[in-house]
């Protein structure tokens, strides 16, 4: 769907949100803080801006938080509690907010204290795909020009993209149609048009790509045990090229 200005104001608003909760959080990701204190954090930043969360309560079972907070091999969907992290642990935060009916959804993965540099370069090649893949954002492109470019950097890197989970369309709900695979070949899907918003989030594996759910029915983590990074913007397709709203 094509948004107007009006909306896309809205939008900004929502993805400037997300930014500060992205700032605040990725400031306490440090050894001995709990991924629940960080989950506090971003709470706190919801209330300050007068935002409603749009992770706490969704989908069954019930979300019971306003971050997901996914360590080490765990892809996404982590429930904060309890985990402490540990020097040279490596942490995806997802987290998303409303403002007036409209959503922002963003991720980003942190490395905790001293990271080994393999970590540090999967979180690296997994930024780098996004960076791709905004690139590919301009009026008239193809939607799987955007998977493509993600496809393409992180398997040149020797890691492996996640099939099973995908971006989205976003506006006045966090996940619209339509889906925005991590792969595929280019030039395939509608055409890309000015007003059209997505939030893209490369999923990045340093083994294999499969994936398995675990007991809590949300945490999603690799099938291998290998370590996995993430990172999302919710993105605006404008006359001027691709706008990040959710950059802090």
């Amino acid at each position: 769907m094509r948004r107007n200005k009006d909306e896309l104001a809205k939008m900004r608003k929502a993805g400037r949100v997300v930014a500060e909760m992205h700032e605040k959080t990725r400031a306490a990701c440090r050894p001995g803080v709990t991924t629940r204190e960080i989950d506090q954090i971003a709470r706190d930043v919801l209330d300050r801006r007068g935002a409603r969360s749009n992770f706490l309560n969704y989908g069954n079972p019930p979300f019971p938080a306003v971050i997901c907070a996914s360590p080490n091999d765990m892809i996404v969907h982590g429930i904060p509690g309890d985990y402490v992290l540990q020097d040279g642990d490596i942490l995806s935060v997802d987290c998303g907010a409303i403002i007036e009916g409209y959503h922002g959804d963003a991720a980003y993965t942190a490395g905790v204290g001293d990271v080994d540099p393999e970590a540090q370069r999967l979180i690296e090649v997994t930024e780098a795909s996004l960076a791709a893949a905004i690139e590919q954002m301009v009026d008239g492109n193809r939607l799987s020009d955007i998977g493509h470019a993600v496809q393409c950097v992180a398997e040149a890197a020797g890691f492996s993209v996640v099939r099973e989970y995908v971006g989205h369309a976003i506006g006045t709900s966090m996940h619209e149609e339509p889906q925005v695979p991590n792969y595929g070949q280019p030039g395939k899907g509608p055409k890309l048009r000015t007003g059209m918003v997505f939030a893209v989030e490369p999923m990045v594996n340093a083994g294999g790509a499969g994936t398995r759910v675990l007991d809590d029915h949300w945490s999603v983590v690799t099938a291998d045990g290998s370590l996995s990074a993430h990172a999302e913007h919710t993105i605006a397709i404008t006359d001027n090229g691709p706008e990040i709203f959710t950059r802090p």
